[in-house]
């Protein structure tokens, strides 16, 4: 088995690769994921979102973004599971720059690319990983700030940093596409409680509820590459650049 990157060295069990997972995936984990909405304040603001719609407007975003989302972190899994030689920067970064084009809305491509850079800064910081120091490494050289680069690069989309992370810490492809897909799913229903007049057991239900699309979400993402794979989300993409233009804000997108 291949050995933790941890001073101890213990070998990274299957256990010990699922906890690892398990953290990466928490969403207590401080990369800021509490302050954005990806738009959905707007459409609550528009009353076009509320408690009895929003398991059917989740199930339609996993089909959508979801399984394209889930496309780009498993490429960039893919990308991160090679030798520190073998890893190719440049490619990352094209693939990003594809993603951050196919979001139309500044908001939600801005704080995608937040929440990816926190995360990737983070990881660096429990251990090296080549593959992550090498993209932080590139995003620094081109000199870019927040969305608005001075280079053609932007700043690494959160479901690329995600697959990118656990593919340098050696986890399972499946598994790690699915806790991204869980993780962001578990981030919008949290911002509909605050936004919303939904409980804690209703959200948990309709958690629960969407397992089944997470699943074929993650399924329709192995069967093809990611630019071949097209999402359309005109509410949710109305929603995001609509929100700067909001009275009042709770939230950042």
């Amino acid at each position: 088995m291949p050995e933790d990157s941890s001073p101890r060295g213990f070998p990274l069990t299957d256990e010990l690769a699922y906890v690892k997972l398990l953290h990466l995936a928490d969403s207590a984990l401080p990369i800021g994921a509490l302050a954005h909405s990806f738009g959905l304040e707007t459409l609550t603001e528009a009353r076009a979102l509320h408690v009895e719609n929003l398991a059917e407007f989740l199930g339609g975003y996993l089909q959508e973004s979801g399984v394209l989302e889930a496309a780009f972190c498993r490429d960039a899994f893919r990308r991160a599971s090679v030798t520190e030689a073998e890893f190719d920067v440049e490619g990352l970064l094209r693939a990003n720059e594809r993603l951050a084009a196919m979001k139309p809305g500044r908001e939600s491509r801005a704080g995608s690319a937040a929440l990816g850079q926190n995360l990737l800064q983070l990881v660096a910081s429990l251990g090296d990983a080549p593959a992550i120091r090498k993209t932080l490494e590139a995003c620094r050289s081109t000199g870019r700030t927040g969305d608005a680069p001075v280079s053609r690069v932007p700043v690494i989309q959160h479901s690329i940093a995600f697959g990118l992370a656990a593919g340098a810490l050696v986890l399972d492809e499946s598994s790690a596409v699915l806790a991204f897909l869980h993780q962001t799913c578990a981030s919008l229903v949290s911002a509909c409680q605050r936004l919303l007049p939904l409980g804690q057991t209703r959200a948990a239900k309709i958690l629960w509820e969407l397992k089944p699309a997470t699943l074929a979400a993650a399924e329709r993402s192995a069967k093809r590459p990611p630019e071949e794979i097209a999402s359309f989300t005109p509410l949710a993409d109305w929603g995001a650049m609509q929100h700067p233009s909001l009275a009042t804000r709770l939230f950042i997108s």
